[in-house]
């Protein structure tokens, strides 16, 4: 693959990824549509598209999904989407972003992988960024939605180790996805005196799942074969820097001083643990 059509598809996958945050904090402000049904919409619409997807590739019965990586989807879309009620747009996916990326690092060392005093130096600005993000304070995030946000994280750092070892990721997350329907429509049915529904969020819903979700994780998995793993953790970082843009473009959102110096704190965190020379001498055996 060019170089200039890999740089096409990566940037693709980032916007999209950063759409999910855009567009379920704008149907969630914007509209009267509940976060049940606007989570429950977008797992439909996202298992739909995968679904054709991997049909369309041939992939549609290799399988690769199962219910407990079904389950952590469900427990990300249902924290992601009350977590928005309250988080701007920007502040929710820096505390997705760092609760992802610091549980996949977490597991690492549980597994026994081995840090360079750079990388542990790192971790430790990443979670002193953190925690100034959450310190009570008239720019404070909301405490439960930070939390749910935190959780939302966790679950998708945990779906993304496990759908490391599987062959086909399109079909995997397709099959995840269908998986988690039965799922998140059972909520719904729990949560249902609460139900509120409206086109446009309907619309945005639809939109999340089908494309930012579903079309969105398609490219970027068609992409990730011709990246090294740092380069793949790396451009990541641009996301939540993304969904901090489009919630100024499309809410009208400020961004605050502590949102941008937690952001530099956090990203540059991560950065140095997944960018740093393997010369560096270990501290962790």
């Amino acid at each position: 693959m060019t170089s200039p059509k890999l740089f096409l598809l990566v940037l693709v996958a980032m916007i999209a990824f950063a759409g999910n945050s855009v567009l379920t904090r704008l149907a969630l402000r914007a509209t009267s549509i509940d976060a049940t049904s606007f989570t429950t919409i977008r797992i439909i619409s996202g298992a739909l598209i995968l679904f054709l997807i991997s049909r369309a590739a041939g992939t549609a019965k290799s399988g690769g999904g199962n219910i407990v990586s079904a389950l952590a989807l469900c427990a990300y879309a249902v924290g992601f989407s009350f977590a928005y009620v309250d988080l701007s747009t920007g502040t929710g996916a820096l505390l997705l972003f760092g609760a992802v990326q610091i549980t996949m690092i977490g597991s690492g060392i549980w597994r026994g992988e081995r840090l360079s005093w750079l990388q542990v130096a790192g971790v430790l600005i990443a979670f002193a960024g953190l925690i100034g993000l959450l310190l009570p304070g008239i720019s404070a995030p909301s405490l439960s939605g930070s939390l749910l946000m935190a959780i939302a994280g966790i679950a998708w750092g945990v779906y993304s180790i496990r759908g490391k070892s599987v062959s086909d990721p399109i079909s995997a997350n397709a099959r995840n996805f269908l998986l988690s329907v039965p799922v998140v429509g059972g909520f719904s049915l729990v949560m249902w005196q609460g139900a509120s529904l409206d086109e446009a969020g309907v619309i945005y819903a639809i939109i999340s799942g089908g494309l930012a979700s579903g079309v969105g994780y398609a490219v970027w998995y068609t992409a990730l074969p011709f990246m090294k793993t740092s380069q793949a953790a790396s451009v990541q970082l641009s996301v939540p820097v993304f969904a901090a843009l489009g919630g100024v473009a499309f809410l009208g959102e400020p961004i605050s001083a502590r949102l941008a110096l937690t952001s530099v704190a956090i990203l540059g965190g991560v950065a140095l643990v997944i960018l740093s020379r393997r010369g560096v001498p270990p501290l962790l055996r």
